[in-house]
């Protein structure tokens, strides 16, 4: 099976002179379609870091790092753009707009996808019922719950049938029954949509979800 993505000898630092620090030493890895794979780690050993070259929220300084076969090193910014409207973030924190609905949030997802409003509206409303909240797709973020919350956010990550699906401490903010069902519909919308999860947690609860687990201490990568 090819995979999704490709990293081969990724190198990352902060700060320059004596200052510069380095985050990410020699990492090399490899995800498939259809695989979830957890990442975890101590505070500062990199975990975010790598999460944000992998979504092309960041530059990538050296080494290889390629998303569907497109070298994210040394990318121009449109091809960035194109390649960040085929993944799926889902964040601790859900960054859900509050002016506008659940189902509007999850629109905004489909907003540079060619697609007519009616369609990016039954879209919407469709995701939102596949995670349990098609009852509740008229009401603001502040009419929901934070489990609520996260699952609208999974519903605006996954509805643009998105090839891989970055989430960072989705579980973080939750109880441990509303974490469970976080990941289990993280889980479950994976498989169907055949999409790549990567998922950096410090949640112990969840690590049963999974296919790989990583661990990654100092900067590197271990298996």
């Amino acid at each position: 099976m090819h995979p999704t993505v490709t990293i081969n000898n990724l190198n990352h630092a902060f700060g320059k002179g004596n200052l510069r620090r380095t985050v990410l030493s020699d990492i090399n890895l490899a995800l498939y379609p259809g695989e979830i794979v957890l990442l975890t780690g101590p505070s500062g050993s990199g975990k975010t870091t790598l999460l944000t070259l992998m979504g092309a929220l960041r530059s990538v300084q050296d080494g290889s790092l390629q998303i569907l076969d497109q070298e994210l090193r040394g990318a121009k910014k449109r091809r960035l753009v194109k390649l960040r409207n085929q993944i799926g973030f889902i964040f601790q924190s859900h960054n859900l707009l509050d002016c506008l609905t659940a189902a509007e949030n999850v629109e905004m997802a489909l907003k540079l996808h060619k697609l007519s409003q009616r369609e990016r509206r039954s879209r919407s409303h469709a995701m939102l019922s596949a995670v349990g909240l098609g009852e509740h797709s008229h009401k603001h973020p502040d009419q929901l719950s934070g489990g609520q919350k996260q699952r609208v956010a999974i519903a605006r990550a996954l509805v643009a049938e998105p090839k891989i699906v970055l989430a960072d401490e989705p579980t973080a903010s939750l109880d441990s029954h509303s974490g469970r069902d976080v990941v289990n519909l993280i889980q479950q919308l994976a498989h169907q949509q055949h999409c790549t999860v990567l998922l950096v947690t410090h949640d112990n609860r969840i690590l049963d979800i999974a296919e790989r687990n990583l661990h990654i201490e100092d900067g590197k990568l271990c298996a």
